[in-house]
């Protein structure tokens, strides 16, 4: 029995692809981006979420039901020592508000695809789907390959949301069972795509090559974030190298947003956004009309 760690379940999506999907969201990500709003969805192993906003001021059941002795209780608030932690969850269970939460659980395909069924007649009626998302559902292919099979088996859309960043392995064994690809371009330089996302564009891109020239529906999405990628010169040159491709004339742009944010300090992660804005209105404007130069059809958002 195949299994796999997944961190949410999103029923009656509506931005993750065509029609009413349900969005599965992968645990595990070799990319590290700076802007991730999605923090939860970068180490592959479960973690302790603590939202104190939530926490009420004198409960101790946390620290009752801890064996670990990871939290403890100072003054009014509580004191969390994920050092001492072994994720058993027996907190969480005992938090009256949700406070504490473990994020990131075991599934088998069976239950995933339990999940995925109650929307089926969305589907049907909207010419939706499932989509695959994270993290980076490849950081996981044999179970990502398994609930794709069980997908084309019932006849359900798919989609694979993905950085691009995998094998070319991996990425052959996963392809003819999916229906669209929404593939992430983030910056040309190479050097600057290390600093900022950890990882080498390279494979990125030859991944994207090799898909477009087996003629596979792509829609590229690239992200705008503001003092990273969005200047002319690299916006040319995402142009540039994808109307080289085969067959790809899809593009969304997805400007930034501090939605992700408080999700960091629940997880005790470095944020590195604190000098990122949203870019302006006009700047994704002028951004959309440099690739529409180019002779691309360009969607604002998912």
């Amino acid at each position: 029995m195949k299994t796999g760690v997944i961190f949410d379940i999103k029923r009656y999506a509506i931005h993750d692809g065509p029609g009413i999907r349900t969005t599965v969201f992968f645990k595990g990500c070799r990319l590290h981006c700076s802007w991730c709003h999605n923090p939860e969805g970068q180490d592959l192993k479960p973690e302790l979420s603590f939202n104190e906003t939530r926490c009420l001021k004198g409960c101790t059941e946390c620290v009752k039901n801890c064996a670990q002795e990871a939290l403890s209780r100072i003054d009014q608030y509580i004191s969390l020592n994920r050092e001492e932690c072994d994720l058993c969850g027996d907190c969480a269970q005992a938090c009256p508000t949700e406070a504490l939460e473990i994020i990131g659980r075991e599934m088998s395909v069976e239950e995933v695809m339990k999940e995925i069924e109650k929307d089926r007649v969305f589907y049907d009626e909207s010419r939706g789907g499932v989509t695959f998302s994270g993290g980076e559902p490849l950081m996981q292919p044999e179970f990502l390959n398994a609930l794709l099979e069980e997908c084309k088996k019932r006849n359900i859309h798919t989609i694979l949301d993905t950085s691009g960043y995998a094998s070319l392995e991996d990425l052959n064994k996963i392809e003819d069972k999916v229906n669209l690809f929404l593939y992430d371009v983030k910056m040309m330089d190479e050097k600057k795509h290390k600093e900022t996302t950890g990882g080498s564009n390279k494979q990125i891109l030859e991944n994207l090559k090799k898909l477009s020239e087996k003629g596979k529906k792509i829609v590229v999405r690239i992200p705008v974030i503001p003092g990273v990628n969005d200047t002319e010169g690299n916006i040319a040159q995402i142009a540039g190298f994808i109307a080289s491709l085969k067959g790809v004339n899809d593009l969304s742009l997805l400007p930034y947003h501090k939605g992700g944010s408080q999700k960091y300090m629940r997880l005790n992660k470095a944020f590195m956004r604190n000098k990122i804005h949203p870019p302006s209105d006009e700047k994704i404007k002028k951004i959309k009309k440099i690739l529409e130069h180019f002779g691309f059809k360009v969607k604002i958002g998912d």
